[in-house]
């Protein structure tokens, strides 16, 4: 118990010791914090608007001239069994008319001389969430377009692989900024501690002879920046907070996201607490090499 304290009080005394370049480490620390926490805000909330584009992927089906209402009444009741629809909305020929009169009222002449309505039946089809995938919607295509009914099916298969490659090149670009932020942060705190194990190389020289281990002598250094790596993570999430808030207020983004999905919304709590936690790592890291590298401790 007499060990512990004596740790900690040494962190404490050591970051009060060096008030300048404690608030220079803590702010630098906030700084490259924030920026994990932005891009890290920014990806969530863009992740969630290209979620709810998803949920908007749909399969088209069009029949063949002469199918009856009762083949199309049979052959939905047969799709709405099948795990990879999640939804069926039935157009009949009427409606397809209709629906195209007004979208184009200008082009209902073209309809004039036809004589008759040139619109199949057909069937839209959402995908399921766990089949939104490029793969999963082409099985999901190959096998409508398989059934003796169908003469056509229509989906953007172009849109929902460029959906999915956005998605993975987004969590790619996280992971690189987050790496490079994360050695920006390991070497801030390293040149830190690094300046106060130099500021107090005779204390250190004097523990080493009176018989004090290496790992008795570094532990405070450790700590002190596990301590600064916290203190920075907790002052970059209250510097996000209140810009979030800001921007909430002043730019008014309540409600939808460019009008989709859900609206923006902060960190979670679980991710706040990670980020806090990944400071703490960092700053003991940083520790680590700066100790690591001086032969003063540890002989």
């Amino acid at each position: 118990m007499m060990r512990i304290q004596y740790v900690i009080s040494e962190a404490v005394d050591n970051i009060k010791a060096n008030r300048t370049t404690t608030i220079l480490a803590i702010v630098t620390t906030a700084f490259t914090m924030l920026g994990m926490g932005v891009f890290l805000l920014l990806y969530l909330n863009v992740q969630g608007v290209l979620g709810s584009l998803r949920e908007e992927i749909k399969v088209s089906v069009y029949f063949r001239d002469g199918v009856s209402s009762a083949a199309l009444d049979q052959l939905r009741d047969q799709l709405a069994q099948d795990p990879a629809v999640a939804g069926i909305t039935v157009v009949s020929r009427e409606q397809a008319l209709a629906s195209f009169r007004s979208r184009f009222p200008a082009e209902d002449r073209l309809l004039n001389g036809l004589g008759e309505n040139p619109f199949p039946a057909s069937l839209v089809l959402k995908v399921g969430p766990r089949f939104r995938t490029s793969q999963a919607v082409v099985d999901l295509v190959q096998n409508l377009q398989a059934l003796p009914e169908v003469e056509e099916v229509i989906y953007n298969r172009d849109w929902i692989e460029n959906l999915a490659a956005g998605l993975r090149y987004l969590r790619l670009l996280g992971i690189f900024v987050g790496a490079v932020l994360a050695v920006a942060m390991v070497v801030i705190l390293a040149n830190t501690i690094r300046l106060t194990l130099y500021a107090r190389r005779e204390d250190i020289e004097i523990l080493r002879l009176i018989g004090a281990t290496p790992s008795f002598i570094k532990m405070p250094f450790l700590l002190e920046g596990a301590l600064l790596g916290g203190l920075g993570a907790v002052c970059s999430l209250l510097i996000l907070w209140a810009v979030f808030g800001l921007a909430e207020n002043k730019i008014a983004l309540h409600g939808t996201f460019w009008g989709l999905g859900a609206g923006l919304s902060f960190l979670p709590t679980r991710l706040m607490a990670g980020m806090v936690i990944l400071g703490t790592l960092l700053g003991w890291l940083g520790s680590v090499v700066s100790v690591g590298q001086l032969r003063d401790v540890g002989r």
